[in-house]
């Protein structure tokens, strides 16, 4: 059991049989009543962020979480099949819970596989990846000083949008988080 006392950013709970990161907490002390904590949870299942509030002190059953350094092989269509880098077992997650990660992530690149209470279940990209441009429109001499962007599509199939002066076939540096452009790699 943990108390809400001990609450850091990133530990998982139970609340409710349903597991939550803690992705933001602070404690309040009113100058009338009792103390309470204000917590902004992320369901690890749903990916739906709530606000909850707790009273100081409460306890709640605190999940245990690892996390190993996988290798992505490929995506079969239905599953997404990984292989644990240092046992050099597969692990295979079914693909449909795993599509906003999927569309940065390129055959044989290493990620982290979170693992909570022993049990596969979700997967922690880099901030950023660098990735090839296959698909955009060309880009025209003299575009480099406005602030317009493209669509551009990447090697794994994902469209972000670009500066117009990044043309096909540049390696460009996109935020994971966000799905927007960085900068050229």
């Amino acid at each position: 059991m943990i108390s809400t006392n001990q609450f850091k950013n990133g530990m998982h709970i139970e609340v409710d049989g349903t597991v939550y990161r803690i992705v933001e907490f602070q404690h309040v002390k009113p100058g009338k009543g009792g103390a309470f904590v204000r917590t902004k949870l992320k369901a690890l299942e749903s990916g739906g962020v709530v606000d909850k509030t707790f009273r100081a002190g409460e306890k709640m059953p605190r999940i245990h979480t690892e996390v190993s350094n996988v290798t992505y092989l490929y995506n079969d269509g239905s599953d997404v099949v990984l292989m644990d880098s240092e046992t050099f077992e597969q692990i295979h997650l079914p693909a449909d819970s795993l599509s906003e990660e999927l569309r940065f992530m390129k055959e044989n690149d290493t990620v982290q596989l979170l693992l909570v209470d022993g049990k596969p279940s979700s997967l922690q990209l880099p901030a950023s990846v660098e990735l090839e441009v296959v698909e955009t429109e060309p880009g025209v001499r003299g575009d480099t000083v406005s602030n317009v962007t493209k669509p551009a599509t990447l090697e794994t199939g994902a469209v972000v949008s670009v500066p117009m002066f990044v043309n096909v076939g540049e390696r460009v540096k996109v935020d994971t988080r966000e799905a927007r452009y960085i900068s050229r790699a």
